[in-house]
């Protein structure tokens, strides 16, 4: 799993690991197991936050984990042009390549390590694809998508795309030094991420080598989760145990701990976890396909304004 990756963690700004007597650790509320379904044209993905009362997510709405796929030549899919409004998505790839292109002029193609954050606002169209090279190869595909709702306040925002470089994420190690953290967006124990977000969140992809414990410093107004990528471990003092395709939600607290098992299987030889936490919006939520509003007046406004063609126009195809 490359995304970003570094020679040497101990070389890192190293995590302080919260003080045992005075820190409250995060119990694990509940450990889901995403199903799995396809996207778009086609692509297969796993619905992380399926079956979890959305009060919990607050402020995240919806987190697809894109494959992880190996397509032979021919194969790569992706999505035809589609409307958003009211919220923001974030896509990440740790494997491949995509290419986003949308009707406010934003756009690029991300691989290992690389976010498109586009904040979809008033409302916009865009497509995702797979680069043409890489549909004629064939190739590993693996990333994921996160919806980040947006406060009343912003839901009606000009839209805006950030494309940022996997060299821009800030690395850390973990207190141990058995931990990768590449920290997205939002601040990590005084470290910053790149992305520039409208909700409070932190937003971390860590890998934890076989055996390593990962203990974080999380703000107490913040909600908590951790997505399971690939491989097995533990998650909070009581070791619930956490494997690939699984969510945990945690409660109250300050601080969260994730384990990777001594014991890992050899094709997933690592643990690797989003950790996500926002500060929750609280706000009434009507959610209606593409569009994360607060009323389903609003949606169905959003649904007539597309239909206008209110939300631009399709670029000309690129030569």
């Amino acid at each position: 799993m490359p995304a970003v990756t570094v020679d040497d963690v101990l070389a890192l700004p190293r995590l302080t690991r919260p003080d045992t007597a005075t820190a409250r650790e995060r119990p694990v509320a509940s450990v889901t197991t995403a199903p799995r379904g396809f996207e778009g044209e086609g692509f297969p993905v796993r619905r992380a936050f399926a079956g979890v009362d959305l009060r919990l997510l607050d402020p995240f709405v919806h987190l697809d984990q894109m494959g992880e796929v190996d397509y032979a030549p021919g194969e790569p899919k992706g999505t035809a042009w589609h409307p958003h409004r009211g919220f923001e998505t974030v896509t990440y790839m740790i494997d491949g390549q995509m290419a986003h292109q949308d009707s406010n002029g934003g756009g690029g193609l991300i691989s290992n390590g690389d976010t498109q954050w586009m904040t979809a606002g008033a409302g916009i169209l865009h497509i995702e694809t797979p680069p043409e090279a890489l549909v004629a190869s064939g190739g590993l595909f693996h990333g994921f998508q996160l919806w980040v709702n947006l406060p009343r306040a912003q839901k009606w925002a000009d839209p805006r795309y950030q494309d940022i470089r996997g060299s821009k994420v800030a690395l850390l190690s973990s207190h141990d030094g058995g931990a990768l953290i590449r920290v997205i967006a939002g601040v990590l124990d005084g470290h910053a991420g790149p992305g520039s977000t409208y909700t409070p969140i932190t937003l971390a992809h860590a890998t934890l080598h076989a055996g390593a414990e990962l203990s974080l410093p999380w703000r107490p107004d913040f909600n908590a989760l951790v997505y399971a990528l690939s491989g097995k471990g533990t998650v909070g003092a009581t070791r619930q145990p956490l494997s690939s395709g699984q969510l945990a939600v945690f409660g109250a607290g300050d601080t969260l701990t994730v384990r990777a098992d001594a014991s890992q299987e050899s094709h997933e030889p690592e643990l690797d976890v989003l950790v996500l936490g926002g500060a929750p919006i609280r706000e009434a939520l009507a959610w209606g396909g593409p569009f994360v509003m607060n009323s389903e007046a609003e949606v169905r406004q959003a649904f007539v304004d597309f239909q206008a063609g209110r939300f631009g126009t399709v670029p000309a195809a690129r030569s």
